[in-house]
């Protein structure tokens, strides 16, 4: 059984997914095993048809401190064929967890640094308590945020990630909320509540619409908007449309009663 995350489908029938890491004496810093768990729990959730969302949450008093000293010594010594190997498994990580097919929301309840700043950046949303800190440390470490930077430069905007990573300033949660890498920040106590929140929106909306409008997001964004991107914008307005769920919402807002989805 794992020690450094755990898994609970445990509110909304089941429908929800709980990926939580539980390392916190280690700050959550993750290891080659760990990313290879989280990897693994982001696929089992990804294809359970009863999972409507999922949350990424940590325990103790950081969110994710990048990497494990331990896993850093040994990488230390490493060639340049081991060190693609390695690199190659985080950036599978983190493209398992942008590309889940359910909605994901991190659970930011404590300061995130380097690699965990690319957790939090691969979820859809995220939603951090107002006393969290963030950093992009690698280059006082002479190394660069690379295999998480598409994520975090998405997250946050080119012209935020110019300062950040080029300076490895620390970061409160207020400038991270205000350069768009963290959705809201609430006190604490709150924090269940506004995840709670996203959480009963997303479940009350169709599933079928909700997993489509993520591949639209993932489809459109950054492309040039030409006579090709429109023309798949134009197909999948119309595959929504004339899909089940896509009728069943219509009507049910026509006829002023729930969608089906909402009945069961």
């Amino acid at each position: 059984m794992s020690t450094a995350l755990s898994i609970n489908y445990d509110s909304y029938g089941g429908s929800v997914a709980r990926i939580t890491l539980t390392q916190p004496e280690v700050r959550n810093a993750f290891s080659d095993v760990v990313i290879a768990e989280i990897t693994a729990a982001f696929l089992e959730v990804g294809a359970r048809p009863e999972v409507r969302a999922v949350v990424l949450a940590a325990e103790g008093p950081a969110f994710c401190a990048g990497a494990n000293l331990n896993w850093m010594r040994r990488m230390a010594d490493y060639t340049r064929d081991e060190n693609i190997s390695d690199a190659g498994k985080l950036a599978e990580m983190l493209r398992v967890i942008y590309a889940c097919p359910k909605p994901t929301i991190a659970r930011v309840q404590g300061d995130v640094y380097a690699g965990g700043m690319g957790l939090v950046a691969a979820c859809d949303m995220a939603v951090s308590v107002d006393t969290a800190g963030f950093c992009l440390s690698e280059v006082k470490l002479g190394l660069i945020p690379a295999t998480i930077s598409p994520y975090v430069i998405r997250a946050m905007g080119a012209r935020a990630a110019h300062r950040y990573f080029l300076t490895a300033e620390r970061f409160d949660a207020p400038e991270a909320l205000r350069i768009g890498f963290v959705h809201a920040l609430v006190a604490a106590d709150a924090l269940d509540a506004k995840v709670d929140e996203l959480l009963k929106a997303l479940i009350s909306a169709s599933p079928n619409a909700v997993r489509a409008c993520k591949k639209l997001v993932l489809d459109v964004a950054e492309r040039e908007i030409n006579a090709g991107l429109i023309a798949a914008t134009v197909e999948g307005i119309a595959d929504i449309r004339a899909s089940a769920e896509g009728k069943e919402g219509v009507q049910s807002f026509l006829n002023k009663r729930k969608p089906a989805w909402l009945l069961g």
